[in-house]
């Protein structure tokens, strides 16, 4: 009994090779001026989020250079084609253009993710195979996620490092976030 205590603690307590899921409630007005803040670049999460008429801005502020990734993808419904594409642009902190990547010119293909189970269309990315190619130096970076309508849902994936321990797992049980991501982004009302 004690030996399986044990090696279920330490299943639970050891990280996992997976991106951590945030739900963006619509709430904040994720505008330029007051953007979805970033924390920690580098550590892989995935937003969940629909436009509604605007772009959406996300705000990264670090002291130090860092390894900058960012992708778009966008939910797959069995036997729906893909509804719409999202273009991702990154801007500096003078908020001059970066880098850009047009959804509607690039192909999105579909992806299995193992974790949660479910199928994705994969968009534009800045970096390669869900992974940083690049380094960027300390400062301040926007991401602006938009399309023609601006309208549609999206999911926005930052950084490459996938981990996330024991304590985030325990708040996505508790919050029910898988629950709400597979009914709010995967619905079949949205085909």
């Amino acid at each position: 009994m004690r030996f399986i205590l044990a090696a279920l603690l330490v299943c639970l307590s050891s990280s996992l090779e997976a991106h951590a899921p945030v739900i963006n409630d619509g709430q904040a007005p994720m505008t330029l001026e007051y953007p979805f803040d970033i924390e920690e670049p580098e550590h892989s999460k995935a937003i969940f989020s629909e436009l509604k008429s605007e772009p959406h801005y996300y705000k990264i502020v670090s002291q130090e250079k860092f390894r900058f990734y960012a992708g778009l993808t966008a939910p797959k419904l069995d036997g729906c084609a893909l509804k719409q594409t999202f273009d991702l642009r990154i801007l500096d902190g003078n908020k001059e253009e970066v880098d850009k990547r047009n959804g509607k010119s690039g192909e999105w293909w579909p992806w299995y993710e193992e974790y949660g189970k479910t199928w994705y269309w994969v968009g534009p990315e800045v970096g390669k195979e869900f992974k940083s190619d690049r380094v960027y130096q300390a400062g301040t970076y926007f991401i602006e996620v938009s399309n023609q309508t601006n309208t549609g849902k999206y999911v926005l994936a930052v950084g490459d490092e996938e981990r996330f321990g024991f304590s985030a797992i325990a708040g996505m049980l508790l919050k029910g976030t898988m629950g709400k991501i597979k009914r709010g982004w995967w619905d079949k009302s949205d085909c």
